[in-house]
């Protein structure tokens, strides 16, 4: 039995969720995560294969493995060793592309953008993008990087993408991408197209492409800063799912690379208390997978990356733990799921991240309808798009108008995604597209200014924001909508 968190918005865009693998189940192989107190001992190898396990990854900056057993008695097993702080089966981010009712009044696909071959610009449609950056007033400020005299550019910072990767070919990104890594093992979900070749960062799903993008297209789309830098780091297999191991694992390498940035469009939910299924006796929780998460944002930040992450699309107040817990159990408890305690949003609520909510086109006031939220939780918001202020009003779905959504580059060679009829091109909604834009202002002040650190990045980008919903920092917008413009405009002072 899997446990999925789906997204309140998952209807109509690619949104993160999370689920987590089967507990207890003898015939079936289950993967775990072990974090241990210190560094991984020596034998490691030696006593996971005593206990019944296999290790498929070992992560040496974090103290960590990702293990497999189909011994329903491992994580017992594992209480004979010493050093071990915490083990759990492994929880894993899954993307969730359930498809609307294309045919519904009003919710059909937008038809009325023209297509890349008969436009030379999009930056009407790019409502997002010209407000944080006053109109494109921040272009003349910083762009991120420099033409060199052969006509190539040289990128001042770079940002790295967590995601499903990118399109290598799409003429608003290809000049801008430096590289990147597949974290995808060979043969993932039985998918022989992986191989498990670390150069294999494509684009599969279009989710990544679509947040790169906001950060540093340069086309007909323009991004907050044209000229970064962007790597792309693939942790998503051809199921649409990555376990904690993997993204943790992409995260110390960004920071190992020198990238200024990381952006993590995807969340899900820890249970660090307690859960049971069905009637196992045994009580289980996420607490290595926050373990590991920890230490690796922690890894990346003394490696002086600035890292951002989306607040998650379930319209919950990530200040009340007990509220995410009735949640999950409102969610799975028919899957037999029993969940107990307190929950947090992961890596949103990880100490060292900027979490951001997400803004809307329409109202100074309201965030968007998806859009999680808390007062100690919420660094910053950005534009992600909703459905317009005419459903916000009736909840009525025949009312949506996906105008109201954020348009960014979709890989070139796939089918138009289903909000619109464009090719190279897509109409998205939620944190995950507020994320990014968070991440590409923070790239362009490290190309302003390289000294500066992810903790300056992140107070500069606080102070300067442009002050939404309640006067001062609120549980909706956090600190405020973020801005590009004012914040290179203070730091020219």
């Amino acid at each position: 039995m899997n446990r999925k968190f789906l997204s309140l918005v998952a209807a109509i865009s690619l949104i993160m969720a999370t689920f987590i693998a089967p507990a207890g189940a003898a015939s079936t192989k289950t993967n775990y995560t072990i974090a241990f107190q210190q560094q991984i001992p020596a034998d490691y190898d030696l006593f996971i294969s005593k206990a019944g396990g296999k290790v498929l990854r070992v992560l040496p900056e974090v103290s960590g493995l990702e293990v497999q057993s189909d011994d329903p008695s491992f994580l017992n097993n594992l209480k004979e060793v010493k050093g071990i702080q915490a083990a759990n089966v492994s929880l894993v981010i899954a993307l969730d592309n359930k498809e609307i009712d294309p045919l519904a009044a009003n919710g059909q696909p937008v038809r009325d953008i023209p297509q890349a071959n008969k436009v030379d610009s999009y930056w009407k449609y790019q409502w997002d993008i010209q407000r944080i950056t006053h109109n494109g007033d921040s272009y003349a400020l910083e762009t991120g990087g420099v033409k060199s005299l052969n006509g190539t550019v040289i990128h001042k910072a770079t940002v790295g993408i967590i995601d499903t990767g990118i399109d290598f070919n799409h003429p608003d990104l290809k000049a801008n991408i430096v590289g990147g890594q597949n974290f995808v093992p060979a043969n993932a979900d039985g998918d022989i197209t992986e191989t498990g070749d670390p150069d294999d960062y494509g684009d599969r799903y279009g989710h990544g492409t679509h947040v790169a993008g906001f950060i540093a297209s340069n086309g007909k789309m323009k991004g907050i800063g044209p000229n970064l830098g962007i790597r792309a780091y693939r942790i998503f297999s051809a199921s649409g799912s990555a376990p904690t191991t993997w993204i943790v694992a992409a995260i110390v390498q960004a920071a190992k690379d020198e990238v200024d940035v990381i952006n993590m469009s995807i969340g899900g939910f820890d249970s660090i208390s307690r859960y049971t299924y069905l009637d196992d006796k045994n009580a289980y929780s996420d607490v290595a997978d926050a373990l590991l998460y920890r230490r690796s944002i922690q890894y990346a930040v003394d490696h002086n990356v600035t890292v951002v992450t989306a607040a998650g699309n379930e319209s919950l107040d990530l200040n009340n733990p007990t509220t995410i817990t009735s949640y999950m159990n409102l969610t799975y408890g028919d899957s037999g799921l029993q969940f107990k305690g307190a929950s947090r949003e992961v890596p949103g609520q990880t100490p060292g991240v900027i979490t951001v909510s997400s803004s809307n086109e329409w109202s100074k006031d309201k965030i968007a309808f998806y859009s999680n939220y808390g007062s100690r939780s919420i660094d910053v918001a950005a534009p992600g798009g909703d459905y317009g202020p005419i459903y916000d009003q009736t909840s009525d779905l025949n009312l949506r108008d996906l105008h109201y959504h954020t348009f960014s580059t979709y890989p070139t060679n796939m089918k138009p995604y289903i909000t619109s009829n464009l090719r190279g091109y897509a109409l998205m909604q939620g944190t995950s597209m507020a994320s990014p834009k968070v991440a590409g202002i923070a790239g362009v002040i490290k190309a302003y200014n390289p000294g500066l650190s992810p903790a300056q990045v992140t107070a500069l980008i606080q102070q300067t924001a442009v002050d939404l919903g309640k006067p001062g920092t609120d549980a909706l917008f956090g600190a405020g909508e973020a801005n590009i413009y004012t914040a290179l405009t203070e730091m020219k002072k």
